[in-house]
């Protein structure tokens, strides 16, 4: 089948891609490289430098006629998203209406959309988070990530484009990047590391929901022929504190010193983490990885990119 991956140079849209070709799909991949690099993907992948704004990406949708759309580029810092609401409202809603423009232009079968669980249902009623939950997103980011999934929704309707909103949770692992839109996995990674200086932002007290890429880049492939017209939370069921993972990542990097407190982050919900039944019922899903174990694969690819760098040097 042939698949289209936005934002497919990107931390998790580079995974999406290498589960697709596993599967023995035949991929495209449109990436502007604004916050992606085209070293996270193999030499012989099509890659597109087209902005998802763009006119031009009716040209790359002419040419490549792809059955399904995984629509994973998106601007996704939270604290950025309050600095630029336009730019936000611009790349994530209005490029996504331009791609959905481009899929019935083009005869799309199915788009694959990456939403987001941390972000759209803000400050919870109830834990862990069910897709019933009242969407009250806190931040512009999650509102331009929840605008969207109406479209999808609009466009079924009158057109027959089929999809799936998989809403993800805080996504870590190997490629992430700890200067550009990382979580904090990466970026307490890379600090400590780098002998640096991790800050915690807040008590370090609230809880996120933390899935390995490769956990969601699975549900992205289950879902090309499951969970059709469904928004689904992608998720592990359980809260781990920050504190939590500084402690697990400095006793995995040999990290000894303390944490600096900093102040909380505007916007910031205090405690998310979904409820993934309907991804266990509608696509055979569940998370794999443990935390431990997501961590520790995590910590290897810093040290193989930062060995990798040393012997440049010599």
């Amino acid at each position: 089948m042939k698949v289209l991956v936005t934002g497919g140079a990107g931390f998790i849209g580079s995974h999406v891609v290498e589960a697709y070709l596993s599967q023995g799909h035949d991929v495209s991949v449109v990436d502007d490289l604004s916050t992606g690099f085209r070293h996270n993907l193999k030499q012989n992948i099509r890659l597109y430098e087209v902005d998802i704004r763009s006119r031009q990406l009716q040209d790359v949708l002419r040419q490549e006629k792809p059955d399904i759309v995984s629509h994973q580029a998106a601007r996704a810092n939270v604290r950025e998203s309050f600095e630029e609401p336009l730019l936000y409202a611009d790349v994530n809603v209005l490029g996504s209406v331009n791609l959905l423009e481009c899929c019935k232009q083009f005869g799309v079968k199915k788009i694959i959309y990456a939403s987001t669980g941390g972000a759209v249902y803000g400050e919870p009623q109830w834990l862990p988070v069910s897709e019933d939950h009242p969407v009250n997103p806190l931040d512009p980011y999650g509102a331009s990530k929840h605008h969207v999934e109406h479209y999808l929704h609009l466009y079924n309707l009158n057109y027959g484009i089929r999809y799936t909103a998989l809403r993800y949770p805080n996504v870590y692992g190997p490629r992430q990047n700890p200067h550009g839109e990382a979580g904090v996995v990466a970026i307490f990674t890379g600090q400590m590391m780098a002998s640096g200086q991790p800050v915690i932002n807040g008590s370090g007290e609230q809880l996120r929901d933390f899935v390995h890429v490769s956990d969601v880049a699975r549900a992205n492939v289950l879902s090309m022929d499951k969970g059709d017209n469904q928004i689904i939370n992608i998720g592990s069921g359980t809260g781990s504190s920050v504190n939590t993972i500084f402690s697990l990542l400095a006793a995995r990097t040999g990290f000894s010193k303390p944490p600096v407190r900093g102040p909380a982050k505007k916007g910031e919900v205090s405690q998310i983490f979904l409820n993934s039944d309907k991804a266990g019922q509608l696509l055979g899903w569940k998370p794999e990885i443990s935390l431990k174990d997501g961590l520790d694969s995590t910590v290897r690819f810093f040290e193989s990119v930062s060995e990798s760098k040393q012997v440049a040097q010599l």
